[in-house]
């Protein structure tokens, strides 16, 4: 065993396995609640707006991928080279990469590395981005996602250098009323409150909740409206979710863009062009252009009107990690 393992308590040793390490590891989804709390038994961490990254190392070979198993490797070149350089043989890393605005973490300004691939790495000097570590699920052949959240935090400290672009994620183990109030405070997207007496859960769970400091989720693309005026490209995007396999409308979205944008979106949902509305019921949107419901965007908005509608939509940037069906009304229970 490596050095970290053995430091581990005789309790947390019975929980390990021996297994050759996976290609893929279906990542722990947080529920969206409403109150913050404070527990002994959890532990509370900053969420971080960015992109969801499974890190894989087997010696100098790393490979990235998406929460929906897209590979990053192209995206994020520089991420490989510096898990290639960590001291540790092999492992599997839960992460967020994130591009910084203003001392803050920036869903829209990591757009512009988010869209890039291998022909253009000589701009990606112009977003640099960071990847925030925060859990360990596999490491020098042992799975350790039975081992308690605290035990697996231990082990990721012993085990990774915390050294640009790669940095650990802090957290704190009280109070989780008071860091959710300073997250507002300081302008986050909100904080996570984790069970850190449980082991890594496989997609949505309780063990991991959030809390929102605004309101932003994904949305699937169901069609645009023509520009009126001065307005160049598009109109404003019509937007939905899922919902018993039925995708169902939510709202206008039309503030948000920049003129590149509103061209480059155009070019893309112009070529997925239909006939027939993809919305369950009819959005009664005049002039509306419908597309493939292939497309899912980024959105903010204030709150949903009773009628299950968005307030103040705002767009901030398509998102390529996330699969459309799995699209969802995120309300707080």
């Amino acid at each position: 065993m490596s050095s970290g393992l053995e430091s581990l308590p005789k309790s947390a040793h019975d929980r390990l396995r021996w297994q050759p390490q996976p290609r893929w590891v279906d990542p722990t989804l947080a529920t969206l609640v409403h109150e913050p709390f404070s527990d002994p038994d959890w532990l509370f961490e900053p969420k971080l707006d960015g992109q969801r990254c499974l890190v894989f190392k087997q010696g100098q070979e790393v490979w990235l991928l998406s929460r929906n198993r897209k590979r990053l490797d192209e995206t994020y070149p520089e991420l490989l080279r510096a898990f290639a350089e960590q001291p540790c043989r092999s492992g599997v890393f839960d992460s967020e990469i994130v591009a910084f605005e203003n001392g803050r973490s920036s869903f829209a300004r990591l757009q512009g590395r988010m869209q890039l691939g291998s022909a253009d790495q000589n701009r990606m000097h112009e977003t640099p981005i960071h990847c925030y570590v925060f859990d360990l699920l596999h490491i020098d052949g042992y799975d350790v996602t039975d081992l308690a959240l605290r035990d697996r935090k231990k082990l990721l400290k012993r085990t990774l250098r915390s050294r640009d672009p790669i940095r650990l994620v802090q957290h704190r183990n009280s109070d989780g009323v008071d860091y959710h109030r300073q997250a507002c405070r300081a302008g986050w997207e909100g904080a996570l409150a984790k069970d850190a007496t449980r082991g890594y859960a496989r997609g949505r769970s309780r063990t991991w909740l959030k809390f929102k400091c605004v309101h932003e989720q994904e949305f699937v693309i169901g069609g645009f409206t023509d520009p009126a005026g001065s307005r160049t490209g598009l109109g404003a995007l019509l937007v939905g979710y899922y919902d018993d396999g039925h995708l169902v409308y939510g709202g206008k979205v039309g503030t948000g863009f920049t003129e590149e944008t509103l061209h480059d979106l155009r070019d893309r949902l112009g070529a997925r062009e239909r006939a027939r509305s993809p919305f369950s019921e009819d959005p009664g949107e005049r002039g509306a252009r419908w597309i493939a419901p292939e497309f899912v965007a980024e959105i903010a908005f204030t709150e949903w009107t009773e009628d299950g509608k968005l307030r103040h939509p705002r767009y901030l940037g398509l998102r390529r990690d996330k699969n459309p069906a799995d699209v969802v009304a995120e309300r707080p229970t």
